[in-house]
């Protein structure tokens, strides 16, 4: 009576590895090609980061920092920078940037047309709020099993997987951001004969921009923060330093990569947010 009816069992779990299955052997060359096309494009760029000489990226950053924040501010993250290298994690770094950046390109390219398209259209925001609600609630380790499965071990599946964690807050913003455009600003684009284009492009994106890079803001927050789970599937980075220190119980090597991710984190974070400010500012 109290004890849940054993013959009402149903495994769905079941049906989807099916499809796995069938996709994994059907679909094969499809998933190589995107396999080949990503790792060609991730590899180079970190070459390019790599080939970049370490001090002229700081000084990048530190002239960031100062037209976007302060001067202060530019000097502590060319510090945070600068103590990366030291600690011997400056290429492990590059490729966690690799990983990030890449990710939030895909995820910005894919996020900002699907947000748009759900505040255009009710019945698809309906039918894609739950995949979000599904995708932020979903644990992280499970983001890895169907990347493995189609990719194998490696940067591929750990990729793709940051992507689909981190893409709906940039979906979500950008939904929000076009719906909170006033209705006065849309109507006054309308009476000057604007079509739905020159109207989302002239007035709506311009006036939705901060929001809209609110959402970059997070999205690259928590590809930073898939970092270490990616590492579980092979790829390289941070995380990989992180997961190896955990695996030896070494905790001087797990403090100098996990500090190590906190002040990329906080260089990303702070200057994306300063970024936003000034659009918004500008707005």
């Amino acid at each position: 009576m109290f004890e849940f009816p054993e013959n009402l069992t149903f495994h769905i779990g079941n049906y989807i590895s099916n499809i796995v299955d069938w996709l994994t052997v059907h679909w094969s060359g499809f998933f190589e090609a995107i396999k080949s096309g990503l790792l060609w494009l991730l590899l180079h760029f970190n070459d390019f980061l790599t080939w970049v000489p370490w001090w002229y990226f700081i000084l990048a950053i530190f002239l960031l920092a100062c037209q976007y924040k302060s001067v202060s501010s530019g000097i502590l993250y060319s510090v945070f920078l600068f103590l990366i290298g030291v600690f011997g994690l400056w290429d492990a770094t590059m490729f966690t940037l690799t990983i990030v950046i890449a990710s939030v390109v895909i995820s910005v390219i894919i996020g900002i047309p699907l947000g748009i398209l759900m505040s255009y259209n009710k019945r698809f925001e309906v039918f894609i709020k739950p995949l979000l609600d599904a995708m932020q609630t979903m644990p992280t380790f499970v983001y890895l099993i169907p990347g493995i499965f189609f990719f194998g071990l490696g940067l591929v599946p750990g990729v793709l997987s940051t992507i689909i964690y981190a893409l709906p807050p940039i979906i979500r913003l950008t939904n929000l951001a076009i719906r909170g455009v006033p209705s006065e600003v849309v109507e006054a684009g309308l009476s000057f004969g604007s079509s739905k284009w020159q109207l989302l492009k002239k007035v709506q994106i311009p006036q939705a921009l901060p929001t809209i890079m609110t959402g970059v803001n997070q999205t690259t927050m928590m590809a930073l923060a898939m970092v270490v789970v990616a590492s579980m599937v092979g790829v390289e980075g941070l995380g990989l330093e992180v997961l190896t220190a955990l695996n030896q119980i070494d905790v001087a090597k797990g403090f100098e990569a996990g500090i190590s991710i906190v002040f990329i984190a906080i260089i990303i974070d702070r200057l994306t947010l300063a970024i936003s400010e000034k659009y918004q500012r500008r707005s």
